[in-house]
């Protein structure tokens, strides 16, 4: 459906139906326990809810669990390091998106976004309420160092907004009126999503998309949101496009606001305006 598909840090569901038989890509359904054993999943997937990681000590940032920790939950649900992991969820991929940002910064080499969602997949796949019987490893992170990471802090977004960058807002247009970093512009997380299929839209039409907002691969982007989960999924969509120059603000506009950075707020026209 879309020619940025399998190839990339986003797989089809065909892609992935393909390969269920294969022992080392590895499906993780990030959804909660009671939706996981309640209304089924996918074949051979483990259940890591999207609360386990997160930083439980600061529930308003939603911040990165630390590697240990994370370590810790792949072992237990049975992860080698040299696995392909594909992650998923049931509300459009912004969820998994979230665990795929945060299995890349702990130094896990291959690890996929599946385009669409449960429902998605339940289109035209079968899925069971069967849950497959894990042996434990023993998972060591490797976290990327800070030149390698694409996550940015407080003093480094403050430096790019004296500079050419484009920062992404990717919140609803309330909270983007309410409170919002100079100069942003604002994409709506969900505006890659096709509605009727709950998958991506196509490449031509989200490149077309993404420059009508300004967002483009020659450009210096910085994404932010509230807690940083709605750009993870932004972020895996530009990564996917093949967008190098994208940072992601992990502390996002709770820790803008925290340190007494400048905003800006009311109405402004953008591309959907006009």
């Amino acid at each position: 459906m879309v020619s940025l598909m399998d190839d990339s840090v986003v797989v089809s569901p065909d892609w992935l139906a393909s390969r269920l038989d294969d022992p080392q890509v590895r499906l993780v359904d990030v959804r909660d326990a009671w939706e996981f054993d309640g209304i089924g999943h996918l074949p051979g997937a483990v259940n890591i809810p999207f609360d386990s990681y997160r930083d439980e000590s600061d529930v308003d940032r939603g911040t990165l669990p630390g590697a240990a920790a994370f370590a810790d939950l792949l072992g237990e649900a049975g992860i080698e390091a040299d696995d392909t992991i594909v992650a998923y969820d049931d509300t459009h991929g912004v969820f998994a998106a979230r665990f795929v940002l945060t299995a890349l910064e702990y130094g896990h080499d291959d690890v996929r976004l599946l385009d669409g969602d449960y429902s998605a997949w339940n289109q035209s796949y079968e899925t069971t309420g069967e849950t497959p019987d894990v042996e434990s490893t023993t998972y060591e992170a490797d976290p990327l160092s800070p030149e390698e990471s694409p996550l940015v802090g407080y003093d480094a977004v403050a430096a790019a907004l004296e500079r050419d960058a484009v920062l992404v807002d990717t919140r609803e247009r309330d909270e983007f009126e309410e409170a919002r970093l100079p100069g942003a512009v604002r994409f709506d997380w969900r505006e890659v999503v096709d509605d009727e299929t709950r998958r991506l839209k196509p490449e031509a039409e989200l490149e077309a998309l993404l420059a009508e907002h300004g967002i483009t691969p020659d450009r210096e982007i910085v994404l932010y949101c509230n807690t940083a989960r709605r750009i993870s999924h932004t972020y895996v969509v530009l990564t996917a496009l093949g967008y190098e120059d994208v940072h992601f603000y992990e502390g996002s506009l709770t820790e803008w606001l925290a340190n007494d950075g400048e905003v800006e707020s009311g109405p402004v026209s953008t591309a959907e305006d006009d």
